[in-house]
């Protein structure tokens, strides 16, 4: 942690001295001129003959903010120009790049906009948002990559693209890359920024290798100063100090950790893609895992939910991660919603990791959800190694159903011996209880019996 904290400071010292102190915003500024006036070097795009911008930074460095002033000026530069907007998913493309709080909404004046408001350029159901000049924006997401085939635009914003569900299968053909790669061919030179935390996998690896690449690296530290506190205390004190630490807030791309028990390869990504979730084999049977957090005055800890299903075949299929800092009603809550949307058949949760209190939890909100609660008779260590295997096994496979950052985060960089992550554990225990025997309770010799952990509801 010391050597986490240190390297933070002498960025910001670093920072300090390189950059000039933010003036003071002057009523009737332009937004792009209050832009240019507190962007830091490293946020305007650089000199030179590229194609791809490719910002790999550190959480809250102000990549998405990036991202949306280039493109925004793209725009303004581009009349009845066609611009793409492309996310891991369609409500990220709309909630983050479009109206989030960096997003394009909070970069434009409205006098900009088309009829000189939000609500007569914006229409949030096609996913498409006008300028005054006549430039437009579309959303597209790496769910449907094949949207992205006809259309032609002079420029493009892709947002997290190691999150894009096919960024395993790198730049080939008919991903959301090479099919947003074929549209930009309108304009004299149309460009890319991509904007996103690194991640090990082929997209990032081949985009950074591309002679046509520039590459603009960063570290939260450099924008500390304009990050809140529940930031601050939520997001830098938890990876502080980790392995993932120098990816999630330094920047650093990670290669595979020695002793880890996954690697990224693990994830059997290539020969599987999913167009949507409907592509999905019928489950025989789904689970809803949680692992809760223990105390929420802790700065760090999240309740990890991981829904995880099993087809005919005996493949195991990770579904979503829910996995959040929540409330006990919270986590409940989200839970149940999701045991219902994907009729599930139990919530699993550790007896000797507050499995009482889950169940008892989750019947306050309902009472009539299937809760299990299983006993842990094994350490971490021993319970996830064969959960691993799964992952390595030629017969029966586990697949990710899409990529889960945070997840497969905390699986590729924990190593036995240290303090394991939420939703590794919540994903451990969903498998454990899906593909493998489970454990049982012991219970006092003179029982005679054997206990098990079995259905409570």
């Amino acid at each position: 942690m010391l050597e986490m904290v240190s390297r933070i400071k002498a960025t910001q010292k670093r920072v300090a001295r390189i950059q000039p102190r933010k003036p003071t915003v002057v009523r009737g500024q332009t937004a792009r001129q209050r832009w240019l006036l507190t962007a830091r070097t490293n946020q305007l795009p650089p000199q030179g003959d590229w194609f791809v911008w490719l910002i790999l930074a550190g959480r809250g460095f102000g990549k998405t903010r990036t991202g949306a002033e280039t493109i925004a000026q793209w725009a303004r530069e581009t009349p009845r120009g066609r611009f793409a907007l492309v996310a891991q998913t369609a409500a990220d493309a709309r909630d983050v790049m479009v109206e989030g709080e960096s997003g394009l909404l909070s970069v434009l004046d409205e006098a900009e906009l088309r009829g000189g408001s939000i609500d007569t350029a914006w229409n949030r159901s096609l996913g498409e948002l006008y300028l005054k000049n006549g430039a437009r924006f579309k959303c597209y997401s790496s769910e449907t990559p094949r949207k992205l085939r006809g259309p032609q635009h002079h420029g493009a914003w892709g947002d997290e693209p190691a999150t894009w569900n096919d960024a395993d299968q790198g730049t080939g053909e008919d991903t959301t890359w090479s099919n947003l790669l074929f549209g930009l061919r309108l304009g004299k030179d149309p460009r890319v920024v991509m904007t996103g935390t690194p991640r090990p996998n082929r997209l990032i690896r081949e985009l950074k290798k591309d002679e046509g690449t520039v590459l603009t690296g960063g570290s939260t530290a450099e924008n500390l100063g304009n990050l809140s506190e529940t930031f601050k205390r939520n997001v830098i004190r938890k990876y502080e100090g980790t392995r993932l630490g120098q990816q999630e807030l330094e920047g650093i791309l990670l290669e595979d950790t020695p002793g880890a028990l996954w690697t990224y390869k693990m994830f059997n990504r290539e020969g599987f893609r999913l167009k949507t979730l409907d592509d999905l084999p019928p489950m025989v049977r789904i689970v809803v895992s949680i692992d809760p957090q223990v105390s929420q005055s802790s700065d760090s800890a999240e309740t990890g939910i991981i829904v995880a299903g099993k087809d005919a075949e005996g493949t195991g299929y990770v579904l979503d991660d829910l996995s959040g800092n929540y409330s006990p009603n919270e986590w409940a809550t989200i839970a149940i919603d999701a045991y219902t949307y994907w009729k599930a058949d139990a919530i699993v949760a550790e007896r000797n990791n507050g499995g009482d209190m889950v169940e008892n939890t989750i019947r306050v909100v309902n009472a009539r959800v299937n809760v299990k609660t299983v006993w842990a008779s094994r350490g971490k260590h021993t319970r996830a190694e064969p959960v691993s295997a799964l992952y390595q096994k030629t017969n029966i496979q586990v697949h990710h159903a899409k990529t889960f950052p945070d997840l497969e985060g905390q699986m590729t960089t924990w190593v036995p011996g240290e303090k394991s992550p939420d939703r590794m554990d919540a994903l451990v225990w969903a498998l454990t209880e899906l593909m493998l025997e489970e454990e049982t309770e012991p219970v006092p010799e003179d029982t005679g019996s054997y206990g098990w952990s079995g259905w409570t509801g």
